[in-house]
């Protein structure tokens, strides 16, 4: 059947090609715009509040250092407010952790010797969940509290990619695919990391290329020429291997379908969350997703894959605790799951959604652009849950 518009017959394929390439065009434009001059992502600077807060020391100590003449030199406007950038938090943290009483914490919370990386998958194959937002998010945040990370797009839609200034079809960075496809071309994961505008952060960016591992590993695992592919899920967890000394934390964002990418990233994972929008629809759809997947981990268990979690979690998203449904929702849930659910829920909030107009995070925008009662409820929401996360992974390692 032939797509007709106004009596012309209208070619689909290429009319899709040229509507893509437009937008492509107009984001670049915009993307040359915002991070002028060079077109790359920087960093605001974070007020002394900020600072105190990611630190977990108050204001009054910090700036105790700063007249003392101890520690980074922050920048200091007319009316004396301090403000800091990233680096400056991260050599902050370092003489701290140097000259601060550790015998009550430690302020640099790397992986210590015979802790094990943690690998954090966030998962769900419902659209609007929150996922990529989560998966953002989080990485930021664990960057920001002194932990060396690296952000895993596996979503071939690449949201996750464009979030931190790259835009795929432009910039022709590799995806996580090029160090787990089965041919001579195969790369090592090294070559594809590349640096964020955050310090700390590293990110493998996504691109449509992921796509053919849903087509090639069908293929490899029924290749008899080929035994890597019925062992293909393990090869994430071959990939990280080479770099695990570099990083503490590996969030995984992955694609929002039950495929072999997804697959491949839970059995490489020591923890799993799970992103759910309180509705009936949605927590409908969750529970197939649940079902799917447990039966195909345990189809391919004989096979070696298994899933050895620390942890996993259900995570409220876009969450309005004035709807009445939507709490009685929440409420369903914590009877069903108990501790399974994160104890704070990601709030839904214009303040993130109007960041992502600008291909931001909420930690990368000026609290002046937004109400401040919004901009703080939102701020306040996310940095429980992360929080909460992050002291999930540290347990993990056996940290009190």
């Amino acid at each position: 059947m032939v797509t007709q518009l106004i009596g012309t017959d209208l070619d689909f394929d290429e009319e899709i090609l040229e509507q893509g390439e437009l937008i492509s065009d107009k984001l670049n434009m915009l993307r040359l715009e915002q991070y002028a001059p060079d077109g790359e992502k920087g960093l605001r600077l974070f007020s002394l509040g900020e600072v105190a807060e990611f630190l977990g020391v108050t204001q009054n100590h910090i700036k105790k250092l700063h007249l003392e003449g101890k520690g980074p030199a922050p920048q200091v406007s007319v009316s004396g407010r301090r403000s800091y950038t990233a680096e400056q938090m991260l050599e902050l943290r370092q003489f701290l952790d140097k000259h601060g009483r550790t015998d009550i914490r430690r302020y640099v919370p790397r992986r210590r010797a015979g802790e094990e990386l943690q690998v954090v998958s966030i998962v769900n194959f419902k659209g609007g969940s929150g996922k990529t937002t989560t998966a953002a998010h989080l990485a930021q945040y664990l960057a920001l509290t002194g932990h060396r990370v690296l952000a895993i797009d596996l979503d071939p839609q690449a949201s996750l990619t464009a979030l931190h200034g790259i835009q795929p079809e432009l910039d022709k960075n590799p995806s996580l695919f090029e160090a787990i496809r089965y041919d001579e071309k195969r790369r090592s994961i090294k070559e594809i990391i590349q640096p964020t505008n955050f310090p700390g952060l590293d990110i493998v960016p996504a691109n449509l290329e992921l796509q053919e591992y849903e087509y090639e590993t069908p293929l490899a695992a029924t290749s008899k020429s080929s035994p890597e592919g019925r062992l293909f899920f393990t090869r994430i967890s071959q990939a990280l291997r080479e770099v695990e000394d570099r990083y503490d934390v590996v969030v995984i964002d992955c694609p929002p379908q039950l495929g072999y990418l997804t697959l491949t990233a839970l059995t490489a994972s020591t923890s799993v969350l799970i992103t759910v929008h309180p509705q009936m629809l949605d927590v409908m759809s969750m529970s197939q997703f649940l079902l799917m997947l447990g039966g195909i981990l345990q189809s391919i268990k004989d096979a070696g894959a298994r899933v050895r979690l620390k942890w996993f979690r259900y995570l409220v998203t876009r969450y309005e605790p004035t709807d009445g449904p939507q709490s009685q929702m929440v409420g369903f849930m914590q009877a069903m799951f108990g501790k399974r659910v994160l104890e704070n829920q990601m709030l839904k909030s214009t303040a993130v959604s109007d960041a992502g107009i600008t291909k931001q995070t909420l930690y990368e925008v000026e609290r002046s652009q937004f109400t401040r009662s919004t901009y703080d409820r939102a701020i306040e929401s996310l940095n429980a849950v992360n929080a909460e996360i992050v002291s999930l992974i540290h347990k993990a390692w056996g940290r009190k």
